[in-house]
């Protein structure tokens, strides 16, 4: 079947055509001047994941899941897109749903930041806007609650549950680790928000690589500063997220993360957001007990969305 057989035009198929091809191989970065101080054979590399269309990692899975209901007939014919997000997945659906001419609806607490929002109004999505000291557990139960009110109108996505997740960081994420590091890579690292970075990309890494060691990394604490990012002892724990994967979960403080969002970008001129400064801490912090190795990381997204938060950027 193509996209036509879904009701949707040639016009709009060439559209996500676009766009899908440039989602993925995002370049590998050097962390040059944050690792002077580790021994000669270790190195540290980040994915660059805001040279996606969508700015974030996030247009991986997003694309994935769209393409993966379509292909499924669970979207289409007029269903409008739901899930809940913190802001980035919520602006991978608004993209890709604007170039389809599929409806988007999300769920959001109300704390994203003013970037975010614009962003997803700009792309058309229609926005709800949940409890913001509940997080993205609030959003979670907001969407969960409008799929079962109104299950003719809306495509409940659950990115936290849906195995088109993880399957993106599988098929893209982890192929290009491997071949960006031709091999080499021994330590992958990465946050715990759906999981899906972590377990898509590590089960790759570990099939072929069977060596490498997979660490993950959370806020150190239930209310933290670290959008994207779950403290998992005390969230709504992803259906995809297996808590034994990792051969390792680090916490990451967010004064930590804000901390090294300012070295990446006076260092590194990397102007990336603050779970990209976590992820960087939490890479160095594993780099930092090796005499050798490889140690990869992601970096979800850049700085843009964040600028409204002055004292990140002007605080030193």
């Amino acid at each position: 079947m193509t996209l036509l057989d879904y009701g949707l035009s040639e016009t709009k198929t060439l559209s996500l055509d676009g766009l899908a091809a440039h989602v993925g191989n995002t370049p590998l970065l050097p962390l040059r001047r944050v690792t002077s101080n580790l021994p000669p054979r270790v190195r540290v590399f980040a994915k660059a994941e805001w040279f996606n269309p969508g700015g974030s990692v996030k247009d991986r899975p997003a694309l994935n899941i769209i393409q993966s209901a379509l292909a499924n007939g669970d979207l289409g014919n007029g269903k409008r897109l739901l899930d809940s997000t913190s802001g980035n997945m919520g602006i991978s659906y608004a993209t890709f749903g604007a170039a389809l001419g599929i409806p988007v609806t999300l769920t959001i607490p109300a704390s994203a930041s003013p970037e975010r929002m614009t962003i997803l109004k700009a792309l058309g999505a229609e926005i709800v806007l949940t409890d913001p000291t509940e997080g993205s557990d609030g959003a979670i139960l907001a969407a969960r609650e409008l799929a079962q009110q109104e299950p003719d109108l809306y495509w409940y996505a659950n990115q936290y549950n849906n195995p088109a997740n993880w399957e993106a960081h599988y098929k893209s994420t982890g192929p290009e680790i491997a071949s960006q590091t031709n091999g080499e890579v021994t330590h992958f690292v990465a946050g715990l928000g759906t999981s899906g970075t972590l377990m898509g990309t590590g089960k790759y890494l570990r099939e072929q690589l069977p060596d490498v060691k997979i660490v993950a990394f959370q806020p150190d604490a239930a209310f933290h500063g670290l959008e994207g990012l779950k403290h998992m002892p005390t969230a709504i724990k992803p259906g995809i997220y297996d808590p034994s994967f990792a051969d390792e979960t680090l916490e990451v403080r967010t004064e930590e993360a804000h901390d090294m969002v300012l070295r990446l970008a006076r260092e590194e001129g990397l102007f990336v957001g603050i779970s990209s400064g976590a992820a960087a801490v939490a890479a160095l912090r594993v780099a930092k007990r090796l005499d050798a190795g490889v140690v990869v990381t992601v970096f979800p997204d850049a700085g843009y969305k964040y600028l409204s938060d002055k004292s990140l950027w002007e605080g030193k």
